[in-house]
């Protein structure tokens, strides 16, 4: 069976009691560290490979969301927290699923189940070297070696290949999460491009195979560090 590594950081001891015994009723979850800060989890994520994290947002030094903003390759996180003001916030970052303290069993293995998905696909995808398209009444197979970049266009997005363009309906958020990031990065709120395509950068674009896309401030730091 396989198992999936659980990394738990949250500065409340009862909470990380609960979150630890939630773990280890489920058999195909392995714990991986219990932290106590998010400084301490980071730490973690830099050795250990961690598949979904159980991360609390109200902590000293820096929080969970800040956190997550920092993390180049985000494990599939579920939030758990007292306050449900940061939920759109959270989503935006990639949350899995956003769970409200106090919550009980059924309700963490639910968020469990959700994060396994998408950890399972993102695995699929990666190996199979191709995505599947679904548009104009067709399925196209897209090879990653083909693909250019990725233009969103609301819950829309366009696949710019070497020889078509497909619009499919798409989320880009979940594309940025399941596609190779040893392939692929995000550059903007709307585009995603493929490494290999590349041919330079400046402040606010980058060429990919002739085409200028532009890059987003909160997003080149990010493109500068992979390229190196």
């Amino acid at each position: 069976m396989k198992k999936y590594n659980v990394l738990i950081a949250d500065d409340e001891f009862l909470a990380r009691k609960l979150l630890r015994e939630y773990v280890q009723k489920v058999e195909f979850l392995n714990l991986v560290d219990c932290c106590s800060d998010a400084l301490k989890a980071m730490d973690v994520l830099r050795r250990e490979k961690i598949d979904i994290f159980l991360l609390d947002i109200q902590m000293p030094d820096l929080t969970g969301l800040d956190l997550l903003k920092t993390i180049e390759n985000k494990p599939a996180t579920i939030l758990t927290t007292a306050y449900s003001e940061y939920a759109v916030d959270a989503f935006m970052l990639g949350v899995v699923d956003y769970l409200l303290k106090p919550f009980d069993f059924p309700r963490f293995l639910q968020a469990v189940n959700k994060a396994i998905e998408q950890v399972s696909a993102a695995e699929k995808t990666a190996e199979a070297g191709y995505i599947l398209v679904r548009a104009d009444y067709k399925i196209y197979k897209i090879n990653y070696d083909d693909l250019l970049f990725i233009e969103g266009q609301h819950e829309y997005v366009t696949f710019h290949t070497k020889t078509k363009r497909i619009t499919a309906l798409f989320s880009l958020k979940n594309l940025e999460d399941t596609l190779p990031r040893d392939m692929f990065v995000r550059v903007h709120k709307s585009y995603i491009v493929s490494f290999h395509y590349i041919e330079d950068i400046n402040k606010t674009t980058v060429t990919v195979a002739g085409n200028q896309i532009p890059v987003g401030a909160s997003y080149r730091d990010e493109l500068i560090a992979k390229l190196s």
